[in-house]
């Protein structure tokens, strides 16, 4: 099994059909539980500095998709529900049975929400990280993605792990976060088979496209639930990033208890590149619980 990072230690669970799936725990603290979800082609580690953090005061959760760095691949197609499916026996695995906050990154925030939409007795709290919404995909879209993660699978075979790195963080990241997180998750994310995990749920972006409107239009549980979202205009998104912000806020006025932040300076990588607001965040929300 690949080194977590220091302060983060490793479980293997095993699902109901056998599969083995790496989790990463850390924080021994009284509380809700801090489920991390990551985006698609994100191992766990894409949270590590974030998860350390927020374990100084809650116990964490993070871990590898079906297929990414540590867990097994699995048979079926890498649908929304199936994942969600996955998430479910993992949080079963560890008999986490009481209300966990939820943080979900970009594919991450769809997800969460479709695990919202069918347990909300399950769900303490809710912060989505510049997540995914049905507004802003399109089939082009998901077989765009779906190309590009498989072309980085034949990079990271070919030992392209600085241009891996290069282009998952294009922005750069921030000076908290070590060097020695930085090699773990560029590690991670140069894996041929994270990134082919990565492109096969992509392919089923489109099929998943009914089902995360049928949730948004269901909205979030009467929890506490925050948004954050880009203020950086990346290239290719001077069209699409106001658009996306204001569907988002749309969807925070209508949540019970939704409230969104725009997190100026920063593009779609929030955790790297902001993490002390997504850490700030996710207090903020376990915060507001008994």
């Amino acid at each position: 099994m690949p080194d977590p990072g220091l302060g983060l230690t490793e479980q293997t669970v095993t699902l109901p059909d056998g599969r083995a799936i790496r989790t990463v725990r850390a924080g021994q603290a009284p509380g809700p539980l801090i489920v991390f979800e990551a985006g698609m082609s994100a191992p766990a580690s894409s949270w590590i500095h974030t998860q350390r953090e927020v374990s100084a005061r809650y116990r964490t959760l993070s871990y590898d998709r079906a297929g990414y760095v540590g867990s097994d691949p699995d048979t079926h197609d890498r649908t929304l529900d199936r994942i969600v499916d996955d998430l479910t026996a993992v949080l079963d695995a560890v008999n986490e049975t009481d209300p966990v906050v939820l943080v979900g990154h970009s594919w991450g925030g769809p997800i969460i929400r479709v695990f919202a939409d069918r347990h909300p007795d399950r769900v303490a709290g809710m912060v989505f990280v510049d997540a995914t919404l049905a507004e802003i995909m399109a089939t082009r879209n998901a077989k765009v993605a779906a190309g590009f993660f498989a072309l980085m699978g034949l990079i990271a075979r070919f030992g392209g792990k600085e241009l891996i790195r290069k282009q998952t963080f294009r922005n750069g990241v921030a000076p908290e976060i070590s060097t020695a997180d930085v090699e773990i998750m560029t590690r991670d994310y140069a894996n041929p088979r994270g990134m082919k995990a990565g492109s096969r749920e992509a392919a089923q972006i489109a099929n998943a496209l009914p089902v995360l409107r049928r949730v948004q239009a269901n909205g979030t549980p009467d929890v506490p639930v925050v948004s954050l979202q880009a203020g950086l205009v990346e290239r290719g998104m001077t069209k699409w990033r106001p658009l996306f912000n204001q569907y988002a806020q749309d969807l925070m006025d209508a949540a019970p208890r939704g409230k969104m932040v725009v997190v100026e300076g920063a593009g779609h990588l929030i955790p790297q590149e902001s993490p002390e607001i997504v850490r700030e965040t996710i207090f903020g929300v376990a915060e507001q619980l008994p």
